[in-house]
């Protein structure tokens, strides 16, 4: 190498006051710098949980934030109540069916759906509960909105303070409000002094949204509702059996109700249920069956659905349990339906009492799936209702 070939870059100088010059003695000696070897950067280390904790972090998050896609919804539902089974049209409760699904699409795939940003539900519940207040608190979130969860002890109420007051001060503080109450009357002074929408969490006479989302789930695994058969077994005279009934009736479904007598429907709600269906040829074209046969009720069915034979705080459990032993799900009930044919369950459940862990657990049992979609149904009410 020549001093031509050099650069500044490959020159080293020593700390003198003349760069490159000693003071006395012989002229200095330039050397080129060499330059290190260049060495392959090493694989990364396999991920071991027992490393320290900055070995097995990573950075998430940026500056840049998605912006959900555009979505457009029915405008039918905004500002309504959903207190019973029969304030939707038929129309209505498909264009629900359908926000749902496209709502648990986006879920699935991950992709951001916050279009309910700087809304806020309140939640008013008188029951313990499971699925309905995580799947609304979670459904909140995920469109981008909070949740407010009151229970009874939590508000006033317990104090005196009227129902009509409450509703029209929550009002003034959130965009919707969902309550789970023990009397259906409580959920109609809420809606009736409340100028938000106001929806039916549970009451001793309906249980709407798991009805709505239940229809959600056999569309689902049927293709459609419209000719599908569904069999009830047990107490019929329940809020999941008459909900059943009305929003079958309403989409189509021939519902049958097996239960002994004086655990049957009301003639009031199977007297709308048939309504509903039209046999004059102005409805939905169901039919609606009551029987105390279960076998009859589940041949052939598309659906065999059960709930629990004591309900929360009901009386006479021990004889109920009794009279409705022979209403039990069993693996033979189950062999006379079709053998496509799926189990449904509101949960929660007990195993043995109505219903045989073999079917509960077993290959024809969609419950999980069923409760699941509490939570997209909900969604897309929410976000039609307080779009």
């Amino acid at each position: 190498m020549t001093m031509s070939d050099l650069s500044l870059s490959d020159l080293s100088y020593p700390d003198l006051p003349y760069a490159g010059y000693e003071i006395a003695g012989p002229p200095p000696v330039v050397h080129p710098v060499v330059p290190h070897a260049l060495h392959p950067v090493p694989p990364a280390p396999a991920f071991d949980p027992l490393a320290p904790l900055a070995q097995r972090t990573v950075s998430l998050g940026g500056p840049i934030v998605a912006t959900p896609a555009t979505f457009t919804v029915s405008a039918r539902l905004r500002g309504r109540d959903v207190l019973n089974d029969t304030d939707l049209t038929p129309d209505e409760i498909g264009d629900l069916l359908d926000t749902a699904g496209r709502l648990k699409r986006l879920h699935r795939k991950g992709e951001p759906h916050t279009y309910l940003p700087g809304k806020t539900l309140g939640m008013i519940f008188q029951h313990p509960s499971t699925r309905t207040r995580v799947s609304f608190e979670a459904g909140m979130t995920q469109l981008g909105g909070r949740s407010i969860f009151l229970g009874t002890s939590d508000l006033q109420l317990s104090r005196g303070e009227t129902i009509p007051d409450t509703a029209a001060i929550l009002s003034r503080y959130v965009d919707a409000i969902v309550a789970r109450v023990v009397d259906h009357a409580d959920l109609v002074a809420l809606a009736q002094g409340a100028n938000v929408p106001v929806f039916n969490g549970l009451s001793d006479k309906s249980h709407p949204l798991q009805a709505l989302s239940d229809l959600l789930t056999i569309k689902e695994r049927t293709g459609d509702l419209a000719g599908v058969k569904l069999a009830y077994v047990g107490d019929g005279g329940n809020n999941m059996a008459a909900s059943l009934l009305l929003a079958g009736a309403a989409m189509g479904v021939h519902v049958t109700v097996a239960a002994p007598a004086g655990l049957q429907p009301t003639p009031a709600v199977l007297t709308h249920a048939r309504w509903l269906a039209g046999a004059g040829g102005v409805g939905s074209g169901a039919t609606i069956t009551v029987t105390d046969d279960p076998l009859a009720a589940v041949s052939g069915a598309d659906v065999v659905y059960t709930d629990v034979h004591v309900s929360l705080g009901q009386a006479n459990g021990a004889a109920r349990a009794v009279t409705l032993a022979p209403y039990k799900v069993t693996p033979a009930m189950m062999a006379a339906a079709r053998p496509s044919a799926i189990f449904m369950h509101c949960l929660p459940m007990h195993r043995g009492e109505e219903v045989d862990a073999e079917v509960a657990d077993g290959p024809q049992s969609v419950i999980f799936e069923q409760a699941e979609n509490r939570l997209h149904l909900q969604k897309a009410l929410l976000l039609m209702a307080m779009c």
